[in-house]
């Protein structure tokens, strides 16, 4: 039967002739058409169900390998650089101990207090309280606060901190107050601050 023949009789079928019971009977070109929308029903639900999953998880996969591959990479690099990461690393930790090192002992205290007394009354300054607070311990270093009050011009209270700042040993100076000495006169001012200088804490760097 050509293929012209086959849509004539394709023409002439009646849906409501056709029995399901009996496939056999139905004309060729209805079970070619039946045949060819099973198979793309069969198609259609086998992706949904089945492929469409897998899809997602190559995909998935996919994602990973790259991911996996990156993470390999930078690793790889690591461990090809590891013995000169070393190096740096334990070139970084003797730097960093001997300038620990550098830093003074405790028994240049009563020297350093000397060294801020002599700033402070050579910039002008009275000193109403200059003491001793508890050490306060980091792991490699230990603070040593000491407690400054003076009373003196804005300007020489300048040049202290100036000359503070320029003594050999390290003081930083925290926790500013400043205030008019008294209610008479505005031109003297009180500085209420707190100095830190720093020593080297051996048994930290051991630990």
């Amino acid at each position: 039967m050509s293929f012209a023949d086959s849509l004539e009789a394709l023409r002439k079928v009646e849906l409501s002739e056709l029995d399901l019971n009996n496939l056999g009977a139905w004309p060729t070109a209805v079970k070619v058409i039946a045949c060819a929308l099973l198979l793309v029903l069969m198609l259609v639900l086998g992706y949904n169900f089945y492929l469409k999953d897998l899809q997602v998880l190559l995909e998935a996969s996919h994602s990973e390998e790259i991911t996996l591959k990156e993470q390999f990479s930078v690793k790889a690099f690591q461990a090809a650089n590891l013995d000169s990461y070393k190096v740096q690393m334990k070139e970084m930790e003797e730097s960093f101990g001997s300038m620990l090192r550098q830093l003074p002992s405790d028994t240049e205290v009563p020297g350093l207090l000397e060294d801020i007394t002599r700033v402070g009354l050579g910039s002008g300054l009275e000193f109403e309280e200059i003491k001793l607070k508890p050490e306060v311990a980091q792991q490699f270093y230990i603070e040593l606060p000491i407690q400054i009050v003076v009373v003196g011009a804005y300007h020489d209270l300048a040049a202290f901190v100036s000359g503070v700042a320029s003594l050999p040993r390290i003081v930083t100076l925290h926790d500013f107050d400043i205030k008019p000495a008294s209610d008479e006169s505005i031109s003297k001012l009180r500085m209420n601050v707190l100095a830190k200088t720093y020593r080297y804490n051996d048994e930290g760097l051991k630990k």
